[in-house]
């Protein structure tokens, strides 16, 4: 089965096209570059050329910050391209795979949102993504809507990425510890959504609709970077660690407000699939056991400052 997966230069979308093979499955890769997925012209015209039998669409605007002031561009990619995909796949008779995320809620709840809770986004990134859903539903019958957070992994730029190379350069850092969510690895991300669309390829029908899919155990970023610090010293990615300070939302204002809390209830699509959230420690150590071997590490230099 041939899988046009747009977004493939991102992380979730290049991890898609690493293992996709792994699958059995053909994986046409499209990069923003090759293919803006805002231009409905040329959103037709790819899916006529290279008629796939699924589309899978990671290609969105993430930048939560530069969203705030790049509004036009943010909702032409989250909903405008969303919904142009949502339309041409349900005109070609395929299904479409769209990755969302947890910034479509408020962040007040004080359980683990499920699928049927209140949205709210605080922000442009998160009522943009909300708006490239509600696209999607109203255009495409056979879509998967998979809302996700904090994803992290080899490829692009993410929290794990950047606690490495400022761990390198500093002996103390500063971490909100008042924002909960749930890590997500990309390659688990593409691997769910991979063996979706095999059992798809297989004759399988699959439960069509919105779902919720993360890493597990909540945690916050501080807690995050502690683990990440404490890894990567176990495996020498770091020659030592750098001292965390936990510190709260208001001590590091940002242009964009973050939800406080990002938890998500994942029992929908375990039920409904029968794929379980994997434990985000196991995952994190995967991917720094693989930067290690990729020899990605953050700075030569061992100058110290403090932050």
């Amino acid at each position: 089965m041939r899988i046009l997966v747009c977004g493939a230069g991102g992380q979730v979308g290049r991890e898609v096209i690493d293992r996709a093979a792994g699958f059995g499955l053909q994986a046409l890769a499209m990069s923003h570059r090759e293919l803006d997925i805002s231009q409905p012209d040329a959103v037709l015209r790819t899916v006529e050329q290279l008629q796939p039998d699924l589309i899978i669409n990671a290609a969105a605007f993430t930048h939560v910050d530069n969203a705030e002031t790049h509004v036009e561009q943010a909702y032409a990619i989250n909903r405008d391209g969303a919904g142009a995909l949502g339309r041409v796949a349900e005109r070609a008779g395929i299904p479409l795979f769209h990755l969302s995320t947890d910034y479509v809620f408020a962040g007040e709840a004080g359980h683990p949102y499920s699928e049927s809770d209140q949205t709210g986004p605080t922000g442009v990134y998160g009522a943009s993504k909300l708006a490239g859903e509600e696209q999607i539903q109203q255009a495409c019958s056979r879509h998967l809507i998979l809302r996700t957070s904090w994803v992290y992994g080899v490829y692009g730029h993410n929290f794990v990425k950047t606690m490495l190379r400022l761990g390198e350069q500093r002996s103390q850092l500063s971490v909100v510890a008042d924002q909960i969510g749930c890590p997500t690895h990309a390659g688990v991300l593409a691997d769910v959504m991979l063996e979706l669309a095999r059992r798809y390829a297989d004759g399988r029908v699959l439960a069509w609709g919105l779902y919720h899919y993360c890493g597990q155990p909540p945690c916050s970023w501080f807690d995050f970077a502690v683990e990440i610090f404490r890894q990567a010293r176990l495996i020498g990615l770091l020659p030592s660690a750098p001292e965390v300070l936990p510190i709260s939302t208001e001590q590091f204002p940002t242009p964009a407000r973050r939800p406080a809390w990002s938890v998500l209830d994942c029992s929908r699509f375990e039920a409904a699939f029968g794929l379980s959230p994997h434990d985000w420690k196991e995952d994190l150590s995967r991917v720094l056991k693989q930067l290690d071997a990729l020899n990605e590490r953050p700075l030569p230099s061992r100058q110290r400052s403090r932050a």
